[in-house]
C-alpha cells in the first residue's frame, strides 16, 4: 500500500557540497535524498550514485532491512 508523502522542491545553493566526498554537487550528476520514515528531515545531496552507495554502506543504512524474505 503506497504512502502519501508531501513533497517540496528545494534548489540547493550553487556551492552545495556532497554529503559523502565534499565535491560540489553541480559539477556532477546530483542526487538528493531525504529520510522520510519520521518527518522528511533536511535533504542530503550527493554528487553521484557512487557517493550515495558508499554513504549507505559506511553508515550501515540497510542493516536489518528487507522488503520480503523467506527461508523456504
Amino acid at each position: 500500500e503506497p504512502r502519501n508523502m508531501a513533497t517540496t522542491v528545494e534548489i540547493p545553493d550553487t556551492d552545495e557540497t556532497c554529503a559523502y566526498c565534499g565535491s560540489r554537487i553541480f559539477d556532477h550528476d546530483t542526487i538528493c535524498v531525504r529520510d522520510c520514515t519520521v518527518d522528511c528531515g533536511s535533504p542530503l545531496y550527493f554528487c553521484n550514485y557512487a557517493c550515495l552507495s558508499a554513504y549507505i554502506t559506511e553508515n550501515e543504512l540497510t542493516y536489518g532491512d528487507a522488503c520480503e524474505w523467506s527461508p523456504e
